[in-house]
């Protein structure tokens, strides 16, 4: 039976409590002391009877100092042990407790799943039997404080493990009393990081699609994103190709692995290296001690996706291009062959056929990057899409700021029409938001348009803004058919080309005096 006495903190009163068990003949087998300033002991009396317990009462309940005598479920050391083997066996990591000879003094379940045993067998176990290319101890040792993320294969498979010393007084070597070790399986990081990273899903409904031509782009990529082959994604900076293969990841039987992303050309090559296939521990001065998982380690199970592969230098071509054939690296500074699982998703905005042409680009890994390709077209061979789009993005800008909708303006349609957008749909979507945040009226003005005159301006460049909008956009509509009468010569190849019907060009033709069909 467990009793619960609240009391005075005076010398001498558990001597007195325990008095009366002794002159009963029971024998006291453990005592604790809790309370915030001691008033209370808690005290464990195997062989107490109820009826025992009610003749005792009154004389504890006399002892001077004492307030009342109940009886609990549970020694405080008890609830502890319970709770802390509770939180343990809830755990899907390995945790174990080491003292400094390198033996296991307690485990969590998930760390006798690991090592082939029962829980209650753990208790005793050497970790050398387990892990043979560290000493743990030592480490503690060495160090004297936390390690995380230390590399090491326990069981055939590869952990990062969380050291933890514990210390029986001060914090240092003479004290240490072991350790706990937390193992976390190096194939599941990365799904981890994934999850926690990411605040919401991004897939093909987040991509708008007012453009036929940007549709029909969608459509293509819907198509190829629940195969597992590698897929090229070619558009020029600023028109969405991480969107849409974070889109193709979501879409695919792996989007629930994780996702993780590397830029080629914002990295020099060395370091691109070890952020792709990681590096051993010591690989080079200044390296962590314990190595590190490159990305493709931590994405394991999904989809790695490469920005602007076509400024790879070639010692990662060949290195990419050896994954791509076997799925195997070796990480910088190690002989160990490492064989993972991930698709590769790339993006150029670079022609890759003339860099092969000049020597720049490895052709066998072109065309084993190119089993699937999709092109994003540029926001100015999608003008007919526009002001749905620019409406879009001004609505999200309001909401975002926290201001009244503004609407756009005739002269700010015709500016949005006739501008070229070097930058795409990101520039769109930039200078929309600017263009919010300096407007204090109901309608977006062209003065609120900051639009720098970069790269090349189209045949739309020029528009006479007189007259209304009908006007406006009847200038614009003539000078997009003048344009692209040449190249699609008949009302039917020009219809296909812009996505409506045939009779809607033939129409326009007539109207605007072009081609035959004005005849």
């Amino acid at each position: 039976m467990r009793l619960k006495f609240h009391c005075q903190n005076r010398i001498g009163i558990l001597r007195d409590i325990v008095a009366h068990f002794a002159d009963y003949g029971l024998n006291v087998s453990r005592g604790e002391v809790g309370g915030d300033q001691g008033n209370t002991i808690y005290l464990l009396v195997p062989n107490l009877l109820n009826a025992q317990l009610s003749t005792l009462r009154p004389r504890l309940e006399a002892v001077p100092g004492v307030f009342s005598v109940k009886r609990v479920n549970l020694m405080p050391s008890e609830r502890r042990h319970l709770e802390l083997d509770v939180l343990l066996s809830s755990l899907s990591d390995p945790v174990m407790s080491i003292d400094m000879d390198g033996r296991i003094v307690a485990a969590n379940r998930a760390a006798g799943q690991m090592l082939g045993v029962r829980v209650d067998e753990v208790p005793g176990l050497s970790l050398d039997r387990y892990i043979h290319d560290i000493d743990l101890p030592d480490l503690v040792r060495r160090n004297n404080a936390r390690v995380n993320g230390l590399r090491l294969m326990a069981k055939d498979a590869i952990y990062l493990a969380d050291i933890a010393p514990l210390h029986t007084e001060k914090d240092d070597v003479a004290s240490l009393a072991g350790a706990v070790v937390t193992l976390h399986r190096a194939d599941r990081v990365g799904e981890r990081i994934y999850h926690v990273q990411r605040q919401e899903l991004r897939g093909f409904e987040a991509i708008f699609q007012a453009s036929p031509r940007l549709a029909a782009a969608v459509h293509e990529a819907r198509r190829m994103a629940p195969l597992d082959a590698p897929l090229l994604i070619e558009g020029e900076t600023g028109t969405g190709k991480e969107l849409l293969a974070r889109a193709c990841h979501l879409a695919s039987p792996r989007g629930q692995a994780p996702f993780m992303a590397l830029n080629c050309a914002g990295l020099p090559e060395s370091m691109a290296e070890t952020e792709l296939f990681g590096y051993a521990p010591g690989a080079f001065e200044g390296a962590r001690p314990e190595g590190k998982l490159g990305l493709l380690e931590l994405t394991a199970g999904g989809t790695i996706f490469l920005d602007e592969v076509g400024e790879m230098s070639p010692r990662l071509q060949v290195k990419l291009l050896r994954f791509l054939q076997d799925g195997g690296f070796r990480r910088v500074g190690s002989d160990e062959e490492t064989y993972l699982d991930v698709r590769v998703i790339c993006a150029t905005q670079q022609d890759l056929p003339r860099l092969c042409a000049e020597g720049r680009f490895r052709q066998d890994l072109y065309h084993r990057l190119n089993v699937l390709s999709v092109h994003i077209p540029p926001l100015r061979e999608c003008l007919d899409g526009i002001v749905e789009l620019a409406t879009h993005f001004v609505d999200r800008a309001a909401r975002q700021i926290g201001c009244r909708l503004p609407g756009l303006s005739p002269a700010v349609v015709a500016r949005l029409v006739s501008y070229h957008w070097p930058g795409n749909v990101r520039q769109l979507e930039n200078v929309l938001f600017q263009a919010v945040s300096l407007c204090e009226g109901d309608e977006l003005l062209p003065q609120h348009l900051r639009l720098p005159d970069v790269g090349q301006a189209t045949g739309l460049a020029g528009v006479d803004l007189d007259g209304s909008l009908n006007d406006i956009l009847g200038e614009v509509e003539r000078r997009v058919l003048t344009k692209l009468y040449p190249e699609f010569p008949s009302s039917r190849l020009l219809a296909r080309r812009l996505g409506v019907s045939h009779t809607t060009i033939a129409n326009k033709l007539k109207k605007h005096g072009l081609g035959n069909e004005a005849e």
